[in-house]
């Protein structure tokens, strides 16, 4: 039994079921035990490891950072925590705004949202969210989340949150015949929403671009129209890119798709912006929502608010991306990555749909009939044989993520192109056997 067995508390697990591996190492895309093995990583852990393991750029800055300054707060200076703020407007483009560092995704779309009622002058406004979204597992986040798990922890219009139905093509809630349609529709709820609470009461609408964790890849119609609606009715727009960023959609920032059309008026950042070698977020402002903020005292703080050590692992992380060419690798890899998962719908009739291939990031969305599109199990289970599947491809030494009827394909943007195609066969021949089994009610 590993040591942390009985000592730790682990998250999203019933606690006498965890019986994970204990890591002692890691290079590239792969992980290390302490049993000696040596573990392909095809989800980026969390999909924040946009860098691999132990990336040497990232462990030597750390270092260096170590030996000049552990630690200053918020309210002194430090030149990494200033040259990543900056490096993070010139990414970005938002040319005279500004960034405010928080530990993580969760307080990174937290604060966005007080800095979009604060600065729009709307102490109490409304922020409209989608359902089956994931922003964070925070109080404040868990109400921005349209998440079934913590449902019923929560009350969403108590922390005046309200939640729409989202852009999911494959299973339109708006019944629209085609993608394209159903961006447009989802967009247009949006706007109805704003309107009908008024857009004077109304202080942001917060979104994911592209990849998240709850298997939603908006059509490409969805996201300027969303950018139109918010700027025709004067409300805040707030990228949640805390997965989606750093490469991970083949851009710097997913919303960068669409051009100046798709750019939001914030951003929330975690994960890929350290490589998750230290715990970093950041939520990066316009000039517009900046200059509104700055003549105001800003009520909020927490200790380790662009704490130096981590600033090191995020200027080192952006210089690796830019060195490497990593963001345009992976719109490369996405891509034939995504070919090969299409090469493999047509031969399995459990995988009904495809989603991603921007960059480095793919769904399978798992069902009983292609035809009927019955899920495998109701969302969010983990169908058992979908569970014996990942146990299998661990036993083979990779390591894939599953949520509900969905395989998420988030591998390090540095992974070994065989290593990839291997995988990809691994999980071919696992989900060949996974059909039989649900075709036969048989364990293979």
């Amino acid at each position: 039994m590993p040591p942390e067995a009985q000592t730790v508390l682990h998250t999203w697990c019933r606690q006498s079921d965890w019986n994970a591996p204990t890591i002692v190492g890691g290079a590239g895309a792969r992980l290390l035990t302490a049993d000696g093995r040596s573990i392909l990583d095809m989800s980026s852990l969390a999909e924040c490891s946009n860098l691999g393991h132990q990336h040497p750029r990232i462990v030597e800055a750390v270092r260096a950072q170590a030996a000049r300054l552990c630690f200053v707060t918020n309210a002194w200076g430090a030149e990494p925590r200033a040259r990543l703020a900056e490096l993070l407007l010139e990414k970005s483009g938002f040319e005279g705004g500004r960034v405010y560092f928080t530990l993580g995704g969760a307080d990174a779309n937290e604060h966005a949202v007080k800095f979009s009622r604060q600065a729009g002058g709307k102490p109490r406004g409304w922020v409209i969210t989608r359902e089956r979204s994931y922003h964070g597992a925070s109080y404040g986040a868990m109400a921005l989340s349209g998440d079934a798990r913590t449902a019923d922890q929560v009350d969403p219009t108590a922390h005046r949150v309200l939640h729409v139905p989202p852009p999911y093509a494959y299973r339109c809630p708006f019944q629209a015949q085609s993608e394209d349609a159903c961006g447009t529709a989802a967009a247009e709820r949006i706007a109805a929403v704003i309107d009908a609470h008024g857009p004077q009461e109304v202080a942001a609408v917060l979104m994911e671009p592209n990849a998240g964790t709850n298997g939603i890849v908006a059509p490409d119609t969805f996201w300027p129209a969303l950018r139109r609606t918010t700027h025709a009715r004067d409300v805040y727009l707030i990228a949640d890119e805390v997965m989606s960023a750093f490469g991970r959609c083949g851009e710097w920032f997913a919303w960068q798709r669409y051009g100046e059309d798709g750019r939001p008026d914030l951003m929330a950042l975690a994960k890929g912006l350290t490589g998750a070698h230290l715990p970093l977020g950041a939520v990066v402002l316009s000039a517009a929502v900046a200059r509104a903020l700055e003549p105001q005292t800003l009520f909020t703080g927490l200790t380790y608010s662009g704490h130096p050590l981590s600033c090191a692992a995020g200027v080192a992380a952006i210089e690796s991306y830019e060195a490497e060419d990593l963001i345009a690798r992976s719109r490369e890899l996405g891509a034939t990555m995504f070919r090969r998962l299409r090469e493999m719908q047509l031969g399995n009739p459990l995988i009904g749909d495809v989603r991603g291939g921007h960059g480095l990031f793919a769904v399978l969305e798992l069902v009983r009939a292609r035809h009927s599109r019955e899920p495998l199990s109701p969302w969010p289970e983990l169908h058992v044989e979908l569970r014996r599947l990942l146990g299998a491809a661990m036993d083979a030494g990779v390591s894939f993520a599953a949520r509900g009827n969905l395989i998420l394909l988030a591998p390090p943007l540095v992974i070994g192109e065989h290593d990839l195609a291997d995988a990809l066969d691994l999980l071919d021949r696992l989900l060949g056997s996974l059909a039989q089994a649900i075709r036969t009610g048989k364990q293979p």
